[in-house]
């Protein structure tokens, strides 16, 4: 008797199908904070846009998106959690995580790769809050235009002394655009370009928005000359704000 098409796909009993024979990937991995002291005071937040305009090019959009993704999970749960892959995988548009080979594990191998994450034990990932900043033999492979900018933000990072100072003045501004309502992202972009250091004005913007940003807000001094937000009238002594310059967005 001839089988037919339909007939000779059929699984014969007592043998396993290809998917059975499949060696199926974890489906959860559990991330834990790569603790490191020097990184985590001196580097950039995932989210901040010294990641997103020279790490990007390095590490590829999947790789920063799950960073950012990861860095808003430690700010809810600093102790480590679990992560469902294949939830992420389809929320970060990269379909499914079943295979050792999907764009999802692609992105922690890269992670991994340039030392954002490391593998430690079976199913734990040891995550950075913060990145460096990009190696000078990452920095050659970029764009001439990248290159150029990144010198010019070297260039510009302010001494530890006066990182303080312009600190509290990038706070003091941050502070004012957000009772306009202004959001953490326009703030960043605007201290940015008022010429404040990325990390600087990352900070700020963040710092504006958290719960504990009205109870940080420092008293005002005592004298005008003190506070940078104000500056002297031109027809009297009497001190008024400095007019909050225009945003684009």
């Amino acid at each position: 008797m001839t089988m037919t098409s339909i007939e000779a796909n059929l699984p014969i009993p007592g043998r396993s199908t290809s998917d059975e024979l499949r060696v199926r990937e974890p489906t959860t991995v559990h991330i834990v904070v790569w603790d490191d002291p020097v990184v985590d005071r001196d580097g950039m937040d995932p989210r901040s846009l010294y990641v997103e305009t020279f790490w990007l090019a390095v590490l590829g959009p999947s790789a920063i998106w799950l960073l950012r993704r990861l860095a808003d999970r430690f700010e809810e749960v600093a102790e480590g959690f679990e992560l469902d892959l294949d939830e992420t995988a389809r929320s970060l548009g990269l379909g499914g995580s079943h295979s050792r080979h999907s764009p999802l594990q692609r992105s922690v191998d890269r992670c991994v790769r340039y030392g954002m994450a490391r593998r430690s034990g079976d199913r734990v990932l040891a995550v950075r809050r913060r990145l460096p900043p990009v190696p000078r033999r990452q920095l050659l492979r970029l764009p001439t235009s990248l290159q150029e900018r990144h010198r010019e933000w070297e260039t510009d990072e302010p001494k530890p002394a006066e990182a303080v100072r312009l600190r509290r003045r990038a706070r003091l501004v941050a502070l004012d655009l957000r009772d306009l309502g202004v959001d953490d992202a326009c703030i960043e972009r605007h201290l940015l370009r008022r010429g404040v250091h990325p990390a600087t004005a990352f900070e700020a913007a963040r710092w504006a928005w958290s719960p504990g940003g009205d109870e940080d807000r420092p008293s005002w001094p005592a004298s005008a000359d003190q506070d940078p937000r104000y500056e002297a009238s031109s027809s009297s002594r009497v001190r008024t704000p400095k007019a909050v310059p225009p945003l684009v967005r």
